[in-house]
């Protein structure tokens, strides 16, 4: 990541409630073109509901957010999705999709005239397909597919629009150890391609290997920003998660064992 990238997510002051409960609560941080930034927090600390806010699919009670330096509250779903891509931590199973029709999804918000797929949306298509290495699953239906397979298909279908920004929910959950690590190299290494990567995980030590910042929440707050191994320590875990762990440190990562529970 160039220290002259332009800024493409920036949050300002944001806050959002579910009725009245207050789930974020002045939120700011920012994310260059090319930076990869975790977001780290226990269950409830806001994570999957700040990406919804990034997304559209949620408006935030105060505060804006600007994508690509246009706030998103003016923009419409698909003008959104013209810049920012989603991958969900799953989708359901009653969707009876086709692997090849879930990545063509993907191309919806470039479709401009009456006509689904132009040569462009095919190429494009088969390419994504060839390298999440997909080519014997396009007629397979999504709930015939392995958890891997589940991920490498989302992360095709957003790779497919061609994204400025892609928001990550959990994207090694569920997976075994080699899925985890390819689904994180794969993301790390379209972050290398100058897309701005925004991952929520519980994962400290996946986030600490491959993301560039991360920011840790805890009740809708940030608790810290910074480089992993600023943010990742031992007290601050204790203190966020109630968990004694210890923490090891291996270069600029870090990486954390669990000891046991604070009652």
């Amino acid at each position: 990541m160039s220290p002259e990238a332009p800024v493409t997510i920036k949050v300002e002051g944001v806050s959002f409630s579910y009725r009245d409960k207050e789930t974020l609560s002045d939120i700011n941080f920012e994310a260059k073109a090319g930076e990869f930034i975790g977001l780290i927090g226990p269950n409830g600390s806001g994570k999957t509901t700040l990406m919804r806010c990034i997304n559209g699919l949620l408006r935030p009670s105060k505060g804006t957010i600007y994508m690509d330096g246009r706030s998103t509250s003016g923009m419409k779903i698909k003008d959104i999705a013209m810049i920012c891509a989603n991958v969900p931590a799953d989708c359901s199973d009653d969707f009876s999709l086709t692997v090849q029709e879930l990545v063509f999804l993907g191309r919806y918000p470039h479709v401009n005239s009456m006509w689904w797929e132009s040569r462009q949306d095919e190429t494009v298509v088969a390419e994504a397909i060839k390298k999440f290495r997909l080519e014997g699953l396009i007629n397979r239906r999504l709930n015939e597919l392995s958890s891997g397979e589940k991920a490498r298909a989302l992360l095709a279908k957003a790779v497919v629009q061609q994204p400025k920004i892609l928001l990550a929910d959990e994207p090694s959950a569920h997976l075994d150890l080699r899925y985890q690590l390819e689904v994180m190299e794969t993301l790390w290494e379209l972050s290398r391609q100058g897309v701005t990567v925004l991952t929520a995980s519980h994962d400290m030590n996946l986030t600490s290997k491959f993301c560039d910042r991360v920011v840790m929440l805890n009740g809708g707050r940030t608790v810290a920003t910074g480089r992993p191994v600023d943010v990742i320590t031992a007290e601050r875990i204790r203190e966020v998660y109630g968990v004694e762990v210890s923490v090891f440190r291996d270069g600029d990562e870090v990486f954390s064992v669990p000891r046991r529970s604070i009652r």
